[in-house]
């Protein structure tokens, strides 16, 4: 063991959370030594993400054990390195060891914050010029870039790469977004040659971006955002530079003064880099005393918390470590706010890092020297823990956990007691709230505004618009104000038009840009009746509306408002679709698109009451399936490229649940599970074969990926396959041997009745037929009617004691409620040997299967009826559970609507009734079959 070992210089120790993950990796480690086995195990077992890490890079982190730094140095060569044969990958392998190492040294105490986010902007500035050198060099080669050679590569030919936010100041965190600017020296180019030159740039960005951001098999290096250039909303990628800097000269803000602290020239012609810098001085570091700032950086916080949701007290459950009070950003508000006011006449004070410029400020005299030794001890311990929320499953996160095992888990990874730690995180962001609060000036008064009719609205909503990033645009601004005052009569007649001008406000606050829809209201203003209808009435659709305001264009499409085409026909129109799509990729993101649009329209027809949560629910079904049926064949296709055609017959779908039923909500993920039939082969026949079980999980796996990706046009659907054989225990595809022997021989009665609402949505036609038919013999077996019901009641006690509703408004958990209703039901469907799939079919066979009467059982049918209902609708209006005390007044209009009542109180009542007589005959149908509780009645 050598002093620069990491064995040698661990100064802390994570505690192991998952006993089997722990094992797992201690198997991977050989002769590591043991006081770095103790923390690379602990660490695995805490994190999915690192145990993946590790199992794919064991033998290089091994090695690089013995000299972090230079195991860091040789993974920014190699990514260096011109000439290679595939950056892409490299630079997936090159993230997957930066991120493995990091994250150990980051637990063990060998590096320090400041080490920590070196590491990995050093690593993201290496990526940045690799795929740069690579995206250029494919214009380059098609003669896209005029008068370059190969040799202008290595200065990017003029284009040069800003790093902005962490990344310029190399404060990357552990799971960072990286925020560039990507611009162009002009002057290298004739009038001639000008616009073809740009259109060069403007590809290679693009690339650049696509390699660092897209996700793969072998992961991803870099998210990438590229929005915060001038005016991004309408502005190519890659703008030249002349034109970047007249807009900072003539419309450039407070908060892109303040970005431009950190920016910093990170690939491509570094040199024109530093250049355009310098002539931005003047902009971000004015002349004279800037205290204006204190105000504009007060505002934007505000606006900050207002649009997350982040005001009130503190508490800690979910709270975010770097928005909210007390967390990150208001340390770095509050240092760069002080930078900008001096640093004009202070060039002392122009540092990108927020530690060093506020050791500079306590030096300088603008900030006390306790109040710096205690921001920056607590802005230390506030990253740390920002770093370990992100290392358990490299997600952007910053919320702090919503449950007790959430902080149990982070605990561990700071070997702390929980309650320690709780009060720990209390302390501090309270101290950070206090220090930073009060250097900051009081909000300016908002002054009324008078309004058509009698009612004004408070202006300090409507002030704060022009902050927002719809509104960062002269030409998205100079629009809306011709909107506002219609916008504003609109919302003015509406029922409850203070609580609509709060609808409208969120949803604007969420627009990334507004040129186009505000271009569209323009012209079409009877949309505004519809926008204001949307964002009133639903916050989960508004959001996606703010985030997709692209499918507004659909509205005005002719078949908008046609009858519902049906799953045959939606499968040809994304087929068409996707014929024009030229790679994968586009592929998967012209499915995005496609189905955005269509699970729109459900929404809107449902909220307009075209059509009623049973329509809605089966259009949403067809939908799915319509995207699985045409998505799985592209998927198979491109695994196939690689690794060869499928062995045997294929694989098909398996839709479980809500799926295979048919009905879905507006929010629902989808149950699925794989069978594949390999027919006694053994492998793959490719340029990479892959055993056939590794084959299809791998397949399985990308299938995944592909509908639950985050790409650039979002997700598509979350996937649930803990209903395969053995639950999350079990292979992700199981071969149609395996799955008849496992539910002939081992299966729980829960996992029969799981198959009750099975249905195969794509694969071969052949095999799907198989699927059903092993179905249906399962489901017809004879079945004692005490053996089921005593199991059913025994599963219904443990999902009682598990979980409970969520309030009266919640229709799916709770006696008499959705899933306690289809448990029964799926029961009766089991006890009479029917393969229906339907629920109200189920519960029509409860009365042949002697369980309950017919009169029980059209009470039971009416009590799901409604209980959908009421899900179908809260789904529409939010993901989250809805509280009556909260619900907007068009939120109430639309459920009570829904279900035909008068009143919220009535609605209440109404399904309290339906629910508790419900669970009344579930109770007496069940009392007499439940045996006693024992430990071993299944899982």
């Amino acid at each position: 063991m050598t002093a620069s070992s990491l064995a040698a210089r661990l100064t802390r120790t994570p505690r192991p959370y998952h006993s089997g993950r722990a094992r797992d990796a201690a198997a991977l480690l050989g002769d590591l030594p043991p006081e770095l086995a103790e923390v690379v195990i602990a660490a695995a077992s805490i994190s999915p993400y690192l145990m993946n890490l590790l199992e794919k890079e064991t033998e290089w982190f091994i090695d690089a054990c013995a000299d972090p730094e230079a195991g860091l140095r040789s993974v920014i060569e190699t990514v260096r390195e011109p000439g290679l044969a595939d950056p892409a990958e490299a630079l997936r392998q090159g993230k997957r060891r930066v991120a493995l190492l990091t994250g150990i040294a980051d637990l063990g105490g060998v590096w320090e914050l400041e080490e920590v986010t070196g590491a990995l902007s050093d690593f993201a500035d290496a990526a940045c010029q690799a795929a740069l050198r690579a995206s250029l060099a494919v214009q380059l080669r098609r003669g896209k870039l005029p008068g370059l050679t190969e040799e202008d590569l290595a200065s990017g030919g003029g284009m040069v790469v800003l790093a902005m936010g962490k990344m310029g100041a190399r404060e990357l965190n552990y799971s960072s977004d990286i925020d560039l600017i990507c611009l162009f020296d002009e002057t290298r180019f004739g009038r001639d040659d000008f616009h073809e030159a740009r259109a060069g740039f403007v590809r290679a960005t693009r690339a650049m971006s696509g390699m660092l951001s897209d996700i793969t098999a072998g992961g991803y290096v870099f998210r990438t955002d590229l929005r915060l250039r001038p005016d991004s909303g309408v502005t190519p990628v890659c703008m030249a530079m002349e034109a970047a800097e007249r807009y900072y000269e003539s419309l450039g803000r407070t908060w892109e003064r303040a970005a431009y602290i950190k920016a910093r020239p990170c690939a491509g012609d570094l040199a024109a880099g530093e250049k355009f810098l310098a002539t931005l001085r003047p902009f971000v570091w004015r002349r004279h005393l800037d205290f204006a700032a204190i105000q504009d950086a007060h505002d934007m916080r505000l606006a900050i918390r207002e649009h997350k949701g982040l005001g009130g007290p503190i508490t800690l459950s979910g709270h975010d470590m770097k928005l909210g009070r007390g967390g990150i950003r208001e340390i770095e508000f509050f240092t760069q706010t002080r930078q900008l006011i001096a640093g004009g006449r202070d060039v002392d004070l122009r540092l990108r890092g927020t530690l060093p410029a506020l050791q500079v400020l306590a030096r300088k005299g603008w900030v006390p020297e306790d109040a710096v030794a205690a921001l920056g001890d607590h802005y230390r311990a506030h990253r740390g823990i920002e770093h370990r929320l992100q290392m358990i499953q490299d997600a952007q996160t910053h919320a702090l956990p919503r449950s007790e095992a959430g902080f149990d888990r982070l605990a561990c990874m700071v070997d702390m007691d929980t309650e320690a730690l709780k009060a720990d995180l209390v302390a501090r962001l309270n101290a950070v709230h206090e220090l930073t609060e009060g250097f900051f000036a009081a909000s300016r008064e908002p002054t009324p505004l008078p309004l058509p009719g009698d009612h004004q609205f408070d202006a300090a909503v409507i002030d704060r618009w022009l902050s927002y990033p719809a509104l960062r645009s002269p030409r998205a601004a100079a629009i809306f104000a011709r909107l506002k005052p219609d916008l504003l009569a609109r919302l003015a007649e509406a029922g409850r038009p203070d609580e609509a001008l709060r609808a409208f406000d969120g949803f604007l606050a969420g627009l990334p840009a507004g040129v186009q829809l505000f271009s569209l209201l323009k012209v079409n203003p009877q949309l505004a009746d519809l926008l204001i209808d949307i964002v009133s009435t639903s916050p989960a659709l508004a959001r996606h509306l703010s985030q997709n305001a692209g499918v507004l264009d659909a509205v005005l499409g002719g078949d908008f408002f046609s009858p519902w085409p049906g799953q045959a026909a939606l499968q040809d129109m994304l087929e068409e679709t996707l014929a024009h799509e030229s790679d994968y990729e586009t592929r998967l993101d012209g499915t995005r698109r496609w189905a955005r649009e269509w699970h729109f329209r459900i929404g809107v027809h449902h909220l307009r009451g075209l059509i009623d949560a049973d329509r809605a629910s089966v259009q949403y079904a067809d939908l799915a399936r319509a995207v699985l049926s045409v998505l799985w064949p592209v998927v198979t296709a491109q695994f196939a490229l690689r690794h060869g055609p499928p062995p045997g017959r294929g694989a098909v779908l398996l839709g479980m649940g809500s799926l295979g039923a048919g009905r879905l909500t507006a929010t629902s993920d989808l149950d699925m599970i794989v069978i594949y039939d390999p027919q006694e082969q053994e492998m793959s026949e490719g340029r990479r074969p892959l055993a056939t079980r590794a084959y299809y999980a791998r397949l399985t796996q990308a299938m995944i990926t592909a509908l639950s990706a985050p790409m650039a046009e979002g997700r598509l659907y979350e996937v649930d396959m803990r209903l395969r054989p053995s639950g999350n225990q079990g292979p992700v595809a199981t071969s149609l041997a395996s799955f008849k022997s496992y539910q002939m021989t081992e299966a729980w009665i829960w996992e029969h009745l799981a198959l009750t609402r099975a249905q195969v949505i794509a694969g071969p036609q052949d095999l799907a037929q198989d699927v059903e038919t092993l179905r249906r013999q399962i489901l017809q077996q004879p079945r004692a009617r005490h053996e089921v019901l005593a199991q059913v009641a025994q599963m219904r006690a443990r999902i009682a004691a598990a979980k409970s509703g969520a309030g009266p408004l919640d229709a799916k958990i709770g006696p008499g409620r959705l899933q306690d209703i289809e448990l029964f039901a799926q029961a009766g469907t089991l006890i009479s040997g029917r393969a229906c799939r339907d629920i109200g079919e189920g519960i029509a066979a409860l009365p042949d299967a002697g369980v309950i009467g017919p009169r029980e059982q059209a009470d039971l049918a009416a009590a799901y009826g409604d209980c959908w209902t009421l899900q179908c609708a809260a789904r529409l209006l939010s993901s989250a559970p809805l509280d009556p005390e909260t619900l907007g007044a068009a939120g109430i209009a639309f459920l009570c609507r829904t279900l035909q009542h008068d009143d919220l109180e009535s609605l209440l009542s109404h399904m309290s009734q339906k629910c508790s007589a419900a669970a009344t005959i579930i109770d007496r149908a069940l009392r007499e079959e439940a045996p006693g509780q024992t430990e071993d009645d299944g899982p």
